[in-house]
Parts: structure tokens; sequence; C-alpha cells
């Protein structure tokens, strides 16, 4: 079996005006869909992996034949990130986190909007291309971190629940040179509803 598209759980103009149609269909069908075949055809010559899951192939990246590694790495990577990032967003989000979420976001930050000055700080330092990310680590606590490339938590022990997306591609046609001003306005679309699903989902 193939590493294949997920489906856009929303039309590519559902999240306007904070992100555009046209940003969000080039980013889906033309860079999502380049992490998916790169991953294929760097496994075509090893048939044992591709049965793997992708949480599974990161997770035991090392296991990896070394001449695809960085391949996979990279284009598995950002094929997992992707899947994760278009199910975060949705038509009229926004707002703040509720339930187990909100409460963990209060204990380990102090507050929300605490929570979301770091993260906002931590994508705008991000050098180059990479993601702004809020994971849970082995321990079950909350961490924000911002990841080179399309590296995932998931290479570093933690579990990835919530990321921004703060390569060019996901905000040039429509915000230039300015990842703030993409930054504050990604908050407007989130699905909170499906973070603390993913929260949920590891620590239950």
């Amino acid at each position: 079996m193939k590493f294949v598209l997920p489906h856009l759980p929303y039309a590519y103009d559902a999240l306007e005006p904070y992100i555009d149609a046209q940003t969000m269909e080039i980013h889906y069908t033309k860079h999502h869909q380049a992490y998916v075949d790169k991953t294929n055809e760097a496994l075509e010559r090893f048939p044992e992996f591709d049965t793997t899951g992708i949480e599974a192939l990161l997770l035991d990246l090392p296991a990896v034949p070394e001449d695809i590694r960085a391949t996979i790495r990279n284009n598995a990577g950002g094929h997992y990130n992707h899947s994760l990032f278009w199910q975060l967003m949705k038509k009229n989000g926004g707002g703040k986190p509720n339930g187990l979420l909100a409460d963990a976001i209060n204990k380990t930050f102090g507050s929300f909007e605490a929570f979301q000055s770091l993260f906002n700080e931590r994508a705008k330092t991000v050098f180059g291309s990479g993601w702004s990310w809020l994971s849970v680590d082995n321990n079950g606590e909350l961490i924000v971190t911002a990841l080179p490339n399309q590296d995932s938590p998931l290479l570093y022990n933690m579990t990835p629940i919530f990321g921004l997306d703060v390569w060019e591609h996901a905000y040039y046609l429509k915000y230039h040179n300015k990842r703030p001003d993409y930054i504050n306005a990604w908050w407007h679309v989130i699905n909170w509803d499906m973070v603390e699903e993913n929260y949920r989902a590891v620590i239950e």
C-alpha cells in the first residue's frame, strides 16, 4: 500500500478571509501531494515499509535505510504534519479551548493568553522554514516547541496535538513577508474540538 493525500475536510475557501482559497489549494494539492509522492518514491525499493503507518515510520526512523532516511524524515514528516494541520482548522473556528485541554493550558502556562503569547513567539522566531507546536511529552505534560523544516515532534519523544505551519508557502500569497500577521489571523480558524480530541487521545 502507498500513502495517499487525505481528504480535506472543508472547501478551499472555507477559511477565508484568514487563509485564502488559492493558498489552501496550492498548499494542499501541490505541497502536501509532493510530500506524499516523494515518500512513496523513496519506499519503492523497500516494500517492507509500504504497509507501515506514517506515525510508526517516523517513530522508527533509525530502522529506515540510511540512503533514504533524510528523504523520509523530510517528506513523511511533511505528510504527517500536514495531515494533522488540516484537521486543526475549520470554518467559523477560533475562540478558546474548553474541557481538559483548557485546564491543562491554564495549569501549565498560567492562562490561555500566556500560552498564546509563547506559541506566537515560537512561531515568529522559527528561522527559515518550520513549525510551532503544542505537544504532550512522555510525562503527559504540555510543551511548546519550534522545530525546523518538516521535523515532527514524534522525532523528539513528543506527541503533537496542535501546530502551525510557518513555511512561506503557507502564507506568502496573502501575507507576503508579514509572518506575524498570518500567525495572528490563524487563531480565528482553530478547531478546538479537534485539538481537545487529540489531547484526550494522548492522556486517556
